[in-house]
C-alpha cells in the first residue's frame, strides 16, 4: 500500500487527533457508604455507557444490589479504605478505553453532558483532561491563570479542574514517564488535592486542559457519603485537608514553603481548640483534627487517618 504526502499527513494527525467516542470512554466513581446518593448518579449517565465502581467500603450486599439493578455496571470491591486517588486509579487499571470519565456519586448529569463532551473533543487538537462545568456559579470547578478567559459557548483552557467530574485522555497520559507505572493520580493524597496535583504535573508538562461550558453538572456537594456517618467524615476531612495542602506544597515548592504556607492555620486551629474545649465537642475536634493533620505532615507521616465507621 503506498499513500501519498497528504494521505500520510492525514493518517499521522488523526493518530494525534484522538476524539471521543460513546464506544472509547468508560465511567469511573469511586464510592464509599454512598448507596443513597449513587442512584441519582447512575441514572443520570446513559445506559449504553460503562461504568466502573470502585467501592472503597468493600461492601458485598451493595456490589450485589448495584450490579443487579444496573446492567452496565460493574462494582469492584477494593480491599481496603484506598481512598478518591487511588480509588480511581484502581478502577482505571480495570478499563480498556482510551478515555475515562472519572466523576463522584454526588455528581449528576445533564441529558447531554457527555455529548456535549464527545462533540468539543472533535475540534481541540490536543487535551490531556477536558471537564463539564459546574451549574453552581458561587464554586467554579476550574482555575484559571490570569492570561486565561472565561467562554460561555466554546471550550477554554484552565489550569486545573476539580477532581468530581474530569475526563482523562489514557492514551495521551501513557505517553508520559511519570504515569508509566498507570498511577496517574499521586496515592500519598487520601483525600483532596490529588487532582490538583495531576493538572500541575500536565500543565508542567505543556499540555492541555479544557473546560467544556456546554457540558453541564450538578454537583451536590459533601453528599456522596451517607449522612448518618456525617460526624466521623467531617474529622476526617479537616485532617486530610491539612495533610494534603502541606504535601502539595511540598512537593511543588519544597519543605519550608509548605511549613509557611500552614503554620498560620495550624496556630489558628491551635487557639480556637482551646477556646471551644468547654463550649463545643464538635469544634473542638475539628480544630484537633486540623492540628494533627498538621503535625503529621511536618514530621513525614502517610495520610493514615480513616474515619471510624462502624455499621
Amino acid at each position: 500500500i503506498i499513500f501519498t504526502l497528504d494521505e500520510s499527513i492525514s493518517i499521522v494527525h488523526y493518530t494525534l487527533h484522538m476524539t471521543i467516542s460513546r464506544q472509547n470512554i468508560s465511567i469511573i466513581i469511586v464510592t464509599f457508604k454512598s448507596e443513597k446518593v449513587i442512584h441519582q448518579c447512575i441514572k443520570s449517565i446513559p445506559k449504553d455507557f460503562k461504568i466502573t465502581i470502585v467501592d472503597n467500603s468493600s461492601d458485598k450486599n451493595f456490589k450485589e444490589k448495584i450490579e443487579k439493578i444496573y446492567q452496565n455496571v460493574r462494582c469492584i470491591l477494593s480491599p481496603e479504605n484506598l481512598g478518591m486517588g487511588a480509588g480511581n486509579n484502581w478502577g482505571l487499571k480495570n478499563i480498556k478505553t482510551d478515555f475515562a470519565f472519572v466523576i463522584n456519586p454526588d455528581v449528576i448529569l445533564e441529558s447531554d453532558t457527555i455529548d456535549e463532551i464527545i462533540h468539543a473533543s472533535n475540534n481541540l487538537d490536543s487535551f490531556a483532561i477536558i471537564a463539564p462545568i459546574s451549574n453552581n456559579k458561587n464554586y467554579p470547578n476550574y482555575k484559571l491563570q490570569q492570561t486565561q478567559n472565561f467562554n460561555s459557548e466554546r471550550p477554554f483552557e484552565v489550569i486545573s479542574v476539580d477532581g468530581y467530574a474530569m475526563v482523562l485522555n489514557i492514551k495521551r497520559l501513557k505517553e508520559f514517564n511519570e504515569f508509566n507505572n498507570e498511577n496517574y493520580f499521586d496515592e500519598n493524597f487520601f483525600m483532596y488535592l490529588e487532582n490538583d496535583d495531576l493538572c500541575k504535573t500536565l500543565i508542567k508538562l505543556n499540555q492541555n486542559i479544557y473546560i467544556i461550558p456546554k457540558s453541564r453538572i450538578n454537583h451536590l456537594g459533601g453528599k456522596a457519603v451517607d449522612l448518618k456517618y456525617e460526624y466521623e467524615i467531617e474529622m476526617s476531612r479537616n485532617w486530610h485537608w491539612i495533610w494534603s495542602k502541606f504535601y502539595f506544597n511540598k512537593k511543588h515548592y519544597g519543605y519550608f514553603a509548605a511549613l509557611k504556607n500552614g503554620f498560620q492555620t495550624f496556630i489558628s486551629s491551635l487557639v480556637k481548640f482551646f477556646f471551644y474545649f468547654f463550649i463545643s465537642k464538635r469544634k473542638k475536634d475539628i480544630y484537633l483534627h486540623r492540628m494533627l493533620g498538621f503535625l503529621n505532615a511536618i514530621i513525614g507521616k502517610s495520610s493514615y487517618f480513616r474515619p471510624k465507621i462502624k455499621d
